[in-house]
């Protein structure tokens, strides 16, 4: 049955817009305060690369559970239920990593995988259902946006704070952030705003919804352009940083590398205008294809190297550019009838690349020197920028 569209939501589509792209920025701020140091922080606990590998490929398996899940939780509780308990599992992943250290730090890190997949599963519900499919990537660049802000200012915060003044202090920021965002979600439920009601639709068992998502061409690729770009962005965010140090850097140049890269978001108009003249598919295509060459870059540099450091920036150039784009081939092909069960299913990519990404690198650790990774990542890059060719022309 299709979701009907309350009278004289047209007129309220831009201020619904503005609202979401706050509450992302909101959202995104506590999650980017803790972004750079989680591996840091697991690195001095776990003690290795591999073990830190390790406790991220476990923190996945425990987000790609409850997002699978999530159209299971909306059966039994109001959305808005869900969106608290997905914020809240910040919360408590915060706590993880104030009084945690041990290998149950991976419970911490798989909590902070499913706030932001629980998040993004809602978030995407709600834009798809009250905003006009003409407006998605106008409403994904100012989303991202205000995205960019946040994860600007919070990387470089984070580690000052932690280097600066003191380590425990960046996680009480960061747990008030994400009860700030809370409170914002809530005072816009009780506005007059459309968009935070209880959805009427229901969704079936993931075992019934996964095979009909792979059933569907269209869907395949959008699914593969989201996993393979969160796949570099979970190596960025992993590896960068133990990269940062590997090249006789401080601990405070990871807070400015992540916000550096986090910074290129604000042109998300530009990305949007891109598409705008030379059609979505064709910036997506060469997003990928910039990746590829940036992770090329850093596989023939070899060990960690201060050169390597504007190549991982180069490379953040093209997986920026699929932030603004990436979600759109989903959203437009998506029928209308089926977007709780596919999102729950699509918005899956952030787990499985949480999974898939470091696993990868485990392996190849064991034949070959890390640096070998990269090259694998790049390769997955260039054949899902043959793949997304396939995409209609218009998306």
């Amino acid at each position: 049955m299709l979701l009907q569209r309350p009278h004289m939501l047209q007129q309220l589509d831009k201020d619904v817009g503005r609202s979401l792209a706050m509450l992302c920025g909101l959202e995104g701020l506590g999650r980017a305060i803790m972004v750079g140091l989680m591996p840091l922080v697991a690195l001095e606990v776990l003690g290795s690369k591999q073990a830190v590998t390790n406790a991220y490929v476990g923190g996945g398996c425990l987000a790609l559970f409850v997002t699978l899940n999530v159209g299971r939780l909306e059966s039994w509780m109001p959305r808005r239920w869900v969106v608290t308990g997905g914020l809240l599992s910040l919360v408590v992943a915060a706590n993880f990593f104030l009084f945690v250290d041990n290998w149950l730090l991976a419970i911490g890190i798989g909590l902070v995988a499913v706030a932001a997949g629980v998040f993004s599963v809602c978030l995407a519900l709600f834009i798809m259902e009250y905003i006009d499919k003409r407006d998605f990537v106008r409403n994904e660049s100012r989303r991202m946006f205000n995205n960019g802000l946040a994860w600007t200012v919070g990387p470089t915060l984070g580690l000052w704070l932690y280097t600066s003044v003191d380590e425990r202090l960046p996680f009480i920021v960061a747990i008030g952030a994400a009860l700030v965002s809370l409170g914002f979600f809530w005072v816009l439920r009780l506005g007059a705003n459309p968009v935070l009601v209880k959805p009427r639709s229901r969704a079936p068992s993931p075992m019934r919804n996964i095979p009909r998502f792979f059933r569907q061409r269209y869907l395949r690729i959008a699914y593969a352009v989201t996993v393979v770009r969160g796949m570099f962005w979970v190596s960025f965010f992993v590896y960068a940083p133990i990269y940062v140090i590997e090249a006789g850097l401080s601990r405070f140049w990871i807070g400015i590398m992540i916000s550096s890269v986090s910074a290129l978001l604000v042109f998300s108009p530009v990305v949007e205008r891109m598409a705008a003249r030379y059609s979505a598919r064709r910036v997506i295509i060469l997003g990928f294809v910039i990746i590829g060459l940036g992770l090329t870059g850093l596989a023939a540099i070899g060990d960690a190297r201060l050169l390597g450091l504007p190549v991982w920036m180069a490379a953040a150039i093209g997986a920026t550019m699929l932030d603004v784009l990436g979600n759109i081939p989903f959203m437009r092909m998506v029928k209308p009838r089926e977007r709780l069960p596919m999102t729950t299913v699509f918005s899956t990519w952030r787990e499985l690349s949480s999974l898939v990404a470091p696993g990868l690198a485990a392996l190849v650790m064991l034949v070959a020197p890390f640096w070998a990774y990269y090259l694998v990542v790049a390769a997955l890059c260039f054949a899902t920028a043959v793949w997304a060719t396939f995409l209609p022309t218009r998306i």
